[in-house]
């Protein structure tokens, strides 16, 4: 049975709204919105946050933003190190160019072009390794030679800021009973659940992930986090294990981790574009056939909210995707 963690000792909602205030001028308010496309597609109403337009194209900008503000004026000065698979390089890259903080990105070779591109512009110093493990292990080395690490999950305050996310969703949507939310390292769904379960504590959140990057639900059934291979196509949501701080979270703020394939993440990518007139990456098109899952178990009266985490796939991304799941 898992081990759920004392609310006591977990994020407390005063500690986001904190945080809301802090990063404020240096992230934006993102539209929360009705999607009458979407809401048609999937036979139920539907609500989406979209984080895709955020500094950066991702929600990463806020817990970014909320660690390098953090940060001591020696830490400042020694410069940063981040470990991402696209979204989270990005927003260090850049957000730490506009606080004035030298930042060095490590990516792993399958990320994509166009995530490395933008970390490289920015400013940043960014290290290529094979897989998301050797990236890790090297920000490990680069920590020991002085580099402050801003963890895209393992930090307070990085979920803190992730959980602004949660607070704009409660104050910005009508009544929602469904909230889904993509997970990788488990910041993002660790801080909206901590915000949203205590401002709407009737609120039902729901977890998702893609085959091959089951971090999180394979952490629920083991009773903490574990190492997982890796095989996932979406590699903004490829983390090697979460981490015990946002494994506490989950195991007791979120109902279920639901995984979908590839395939259907890319597929939702399409629907995303074609019913919801937005430009999403797989990372978030997984939210609809998850969602369609969710409505089967909880029926018609359920209002959807969908976190839409992030945009940056290029146009070629999606085309390659498609034409290797067959896809019309």
């Amino acid at each position: 049975m898992t081990e759920v963690p004392e609310i006591s000792s977990l994020l407390h909602v005063s500690a986001v709204e904190a945080m809301a205030e802090r990063i404020a001028g240096h992230v934006l308010r993102t539209p929360t919105l009705p999607s009458p496309g979407l809401s048609a597609l999937l036979g139920a109403p539907v609500t989406v946050k979209l984080e895709l337009l955020q500094r950066t194209g991702s929600f990463k900008a806020r817990g970014a933003t909320a660690k390098l503000l953090s940060l001591s004026e020696a830490e400042r000065a020694a410069g940063v190190v981040a470990v991402s698979g696209g979204n989270h390089g990005i927003a260090a890259a850049v957000m730490a160019a506009a606080l004035d903080v030298k930042a060095t990105v490590v990516m792993p070779r399958a990320a994509p072009a166009r995530s490395v591109r933008m970390a490289e512009e920015a400013g940043a110093s960014v290290r290529l390794t094979d897989g998301m493990a050797e990236a890790f292990s090297l920000v490990d080395r680069l920590r020991e030679e002085g580099l402050t690490l801003v963890h895209p999950f393992d930090d307070p305050a990085v979920v803190a800021g992730q959980g602004t996310v949660g607070l704009e969703l409660d104050e910005d949507a009508d009544d929602l009973t469904d909230v889904l939310v993509s997970v990788g390292g488990g910041g993002l769904i660790s801080g909206v659940a901590a915000a949203l379960r205590a401002r709407r504590p009737g609120v039902r959140v729901w977890g998702v992930e893609t085959e091959g990057a089951e971090a999180m639900s394979r952490a629920l059934a083991a009773g903490g986090p574990v190492p997982v291979e890796l095989s996932s196509v979406v590699s903004t949501l490829s983390a090697p294990a979460v981490s015990q701080l946002t494994y506490d979270h989950v195991a007791a703020l979120v109902g279920e981790v639901l995984v979908v394939p590839d395939r259907e993440a890319v597929r939702g990518s399409v629907e995303f574009a074609e019913h919801g007139k937005v430009w999403a990456e797989p990372a978030a098109g997984c939210l609809l056939p998850a969602a369609r899952r969710v409505l089967e178990r909880v029926g018609g009266d359920a209002r959807i909210g969908l976190v839409v985490c992030g945009g940056n796939a290029s146009a070629g991304d999606i085309a390659s995707w498609v034409e290797r799941f067959g896809l019309e």
